[in-house]
């Protein structure tokens, strides 16, 4: 015999059992308490109670994360995000606030940088292995939030919002950042003063040589979207937070074509475009990236047609990076 589907009215109010399971988790039964927050959920889902299921799960994701239990925390987050496809919830400002509620929740711990005798080996290398947990849930978390956004109402490229709180949390936790990846999601998002802070930040640390690759494939990634207003924006606010942090802009070849590269765009020059990528071919050989992204360039701006159907796998590479 089948089992009935229970009615809407025989679950209680999303209150009650969130009070329930918060004292479950406060009393360090965090497994249990998982289990606990998916069945139930699971109910409210299976009786189209969405928004008492995503209460339950916010409040499970953020009180699992509050207590460093980030594999729990992200898993809860996932659902969160399934539950609002499931339940064709609109991106708005109630939905995307939900959204950031979880992200502030997920933990920001520095890796400690010196080492000392054995003991400190073993601390740094656990340290390490609780980085990766933590960018790899939130990532997770997030990509499917910005996977969501794009399909319920954000631009097509997704929430910029969320790609700038996805980039935030790639820098400041992976032990190794990929700058790469770091710039992909701060170009779709929204918040320009952030992204050049982080590119400061970088440059200061980082090793010789790749400060200006950083900041060349920024700039080109907004070319190849035809954003040529903030790829001079971003190159002018990099310049006045480097002066201000008395760091050096770096002088090379490679950001010199840059530069001559926005003053040529801002006219209708493709032989000067075609004469720059000659000159210049050696630095921006460093990265095969960088003639994918010109590639692109020259068709926004010049309607250049790609000659060689191959072309195109390095943009494909990097698209994946938003999956």
């Amino acid at each position: 015999m089948s089992r009935e589907r229970p009615k809407r009215g025989a679950l209680p109010p999303a209150e009650e059992n969130i009070e329930k399971l918060e004292k479950v988790v406060n009393e360090g039964n965090h497994y249990g308490a998982q289990q606990m927050y998916k069945s139930i959920s699971a109910r409210y889902i299976s009786a189209q109670r969405y928004s008492e299921a995503l209460d339950i799960l916010k409040s499970g994701a953020c009180l699992q994360l509050k207590h460093e239990q980030v594999t729990c925390g992200a898993e809860l987050a996932l659902l969160f995000v399934e539950t609002l496809v499931k339940g064709k919830i609109p991106y708005d400002d109630e939905a995307l606030d939900r959204v950031r509620q979880i992200y502030l929740n997920f933990p920001q711990i520095p890796v400690p940088q010196h080492l000392g005798d054995d003991d400190d080996v073993q601390k740094l290398s656990e340290a390490l292995g609780a980085s990766k947990i933590r960018v790899e849930g939130c990532s997770s978390f997030l990509k499917a939030a910005i996977k969501w956004s794009a399909e319920f109402g954000a631009l097509k490229s997704g929430s910029r919002e969320l790609h700038v709180m996805l980039a935030e949390y790639i820098y400041s936790e992976s032990p190794e950042v990929d700058m790469a990846r770091v710039s992909y999601h701060f170009v779709r998002g929204n918040n320009l003063q952030k992204f050049a802070s982080t590119l400061v930040n970088f440059m200061g640390k980082c090793y010789p040589g790749e400060d200006d690759l950083a900041i060349a494939r920024s700039v080109l990634w907004y070319l190849s979207f035809g954003n040529l207003r903030d790829a001079n924006q971003l190159m002018e606010e990099l310049k006045k937070q480097v002066e201000a942090a008395e760091l050096e802009f770096p002088k090379t070849d490679l950001i010199t074509f840059i530069i001559y590269l926005l003053q040529t765009l801002q006219r209708d020059s493709l032989p000067l475009f075609n004469m720059l990528r000659v000159n210049y071919k050696s630095s921006i050989d460093r990265e095969p990236a960088l003639n994918e992204m010109l590639d692109d360039i020259a068709e926004k701006f010049y309607g250049v047609r790609r000659s060689n159907p191959l072309q195109g796998m390095f943009g494909d590479i990097f698209k994946m990076m938003g999956e």
